[in-house]
């Protein structure tokens, strides 16, 4: 099943406003759509990655998938929700920032984070097909709205080739045949 992004601000504030009360998933919401990296990548964060950052840091990750260094840095809206989560969660730094709630020290599925974005977007009414992806295409999605092009997208998410941006994208025939409208 093809997961799609969270295309309206209205639905993105909603659940912000939904998961105030569950810090730990309320950042993971806020990394997901702020950071555009892929969940596993996120799951594997401890709490000493984060936990002296400052807005502005920058902080390095390993991709699982594909082996390469990428970083995301650490925005206003991050540092927020990270801030409020270490106030509550009282964890050790060799601690998995997202630690999954069984056992010891593991850190939340990237079937767990699937269920639990599909329970929000049901949760504030959205009828879409959310998962764990739902997260990255958010990001991918809001960045394009805001008129970031689709060879910076590309080279953030690290894709290798221009059509598997443009497939990710989701651009749609009706987009093209508007662009073709345009006199110039």
């Amino acid at each position: 099943m093809k997961v799609e992004p969270i295309i309206n601000m209205k639905d993105i504030k909603s659940i912000k406003k939904l998961l105030v009360d569950r810090p730990r998933d309320r950042l993971l919401f806020v990394l997901g759509i702020n950071s555009g990296l892929r969940v596993q990548d996120l799951l594997a964060l401890k709490i000493s990655d984060v936990r002296t950052c400052s807005i502005g840091d920058r902080v390095s990750i390993k991709e699982k998938k594909t082996g390469k260094e990428n970083v995301f840095i650490m925005n206003k809206e991050i540092k927020t929700a990270l801030d409020e989560y270490l106030r509550c969660a009282k964890r050790q730094d060799d601690h998995y920032l997202f630690k999954s709630r069984k056992g010891q020290n593991y850190p939340l599925t990237t079937y767990a984070v699937t269920m639990m974005v599909q329970r929000w977007c049901d949760e504030i009414n959205l009828k879409i097909n959310a998962g764990a992806h739902t997260l990255r295409k958010t990001w991918c999605y809001q960045q394009r709205q805001m008129g970031s092009s689709w060879e910076l997208l590309a080279k953030r998410l690290n894709h290798s080739t221009p059509s598997i941006t443009r497939r990710y994208l989701g651009v749609q025939e009706e987009e093209v045949e508007e662009i073709l409208m345009k006199s110039i």
